[in-house]
């Protein structure tokens, strides 16, 4: 099977050697795939590498020698056959693969020499946090945590996104489980965050219509009014909940459907409660 790939291989030539080889290896490892055109397995173990590594530039940088113009660099590198491709790290090889390679063993060499795959979800989630991107962030530390459940640095950013996203129990449950040596300035301002959101949660506003509602529990524009409140403090739940209950009662009812569909869409992705909330949703309406 043929694979499409778009690389940002660097072709090394005598003018660059220094600079990839040598500099750039001090930084991150250079994977260095020696190929030649009238070699065919070399030509699949460079589409093969290129493949892999796509998207992973910031761990590996993939670097081609073609050895039919670069003889020189194939010789100081003591090649003695194709494919070769060599693993340098601080101007010194450190690992490599020589003759043809299967996927297996392509991903069984890269997997050594680079980070864990929660390291990568965690450190996207750190991004996309930086970019005010919630949502796309509870996606992906969610799945770093399922990876590894006990790294604090791990239930600390999804800690961080449960506070953003309203999910304040949840927040404070896992924040708990911190040892006291990972409690570092990242935990203490997530507990600070933490308390603020508590006290945000039972604002006055949410306790006077509450209180109104216990005495007219019929009054719909009431309930929506406390929907918004709810909604503003992230506590989702209660709202859908309370919206809910006014299409069970009225299945017509278009203004709590579509307050009920916009609190859904304020959710992220593959949020536990969203699906929850879509499922009784599906009952109403089937």
């Amino acid at each position: 099977m043929e694979m499409t790939v778009t690389t940002n291989a660097i072709e090394i030539t005598l003018d660059n050697f220094q600079q990839i080889i040598i500099e750039e290896s001090k930084t991150k490892p250079v994977l260095v795939d020696f190929w030649a055109e009238q070699v065919p397995e070399s030509l699949d173990l460079k589409a093969k590498l290129a493949f892999g590594l796509q998207g992973l530039e910031a761990h590996i940088l993939y670097a081609t020698v073609d050895c039919q113009t670069q003889q020189q660099i194939a010789q100081q590198f003591g090649i003695q056959g194709l494919p070769t491709a060599i693993l340098v790290k601080d101007g010194q090889p450190l690992d490599g693969l020589t003759g043809p390679q299967s996927d297996d063993q392509i991903n069984e060499f890269l997997a050594k020499h680079l980070p864990k795959k929660e390291e990568l979800l965690l450190a996207q989630a750190q991004q996309l946090l930086a970019d005010n991107n919630v949502n796309d962030a509870f996606t992906v530390i969610s799945n770093a945590f399922q990876l590894d459940s006990e790294r604090a640095d791990i239930k600390l950013v999804l800690s961080d996104v449960y506070l953003q996203t309203g999910k304040t129990s949840e927040a404070e449950s896992l924040l708990a489980t911190i040892l006291m040596v990972d409690q570092d300035s990242y935990y203490h301002a997530l507990i600070a965050k933490l308390e603020l959101s508590i006290q945000a949660a039972d604002s006055p506003e949410i306790k006077a219509l509450e209180a109104q509602l216990a005495s007219d529990t019929d009054n719909i524009e009431l309930q929506h009014q406390l929907v918004a409140q709810y909604s503003q403090v992230n506590r989702h739940e209660e709202a859908l909940n309370l919206l809910f209950r006014l299409m069970q009662k009225d299945s017509g009812d278009a203004v709590s459907k579509s307050l009920y569909l916009d609190v859904l869409k304020s959710l992220p992705d593959g949020d536990p409660l969203a699906n929850k909330y879509r499922r009784k949703l599906y009952t109403l309406m089937y």
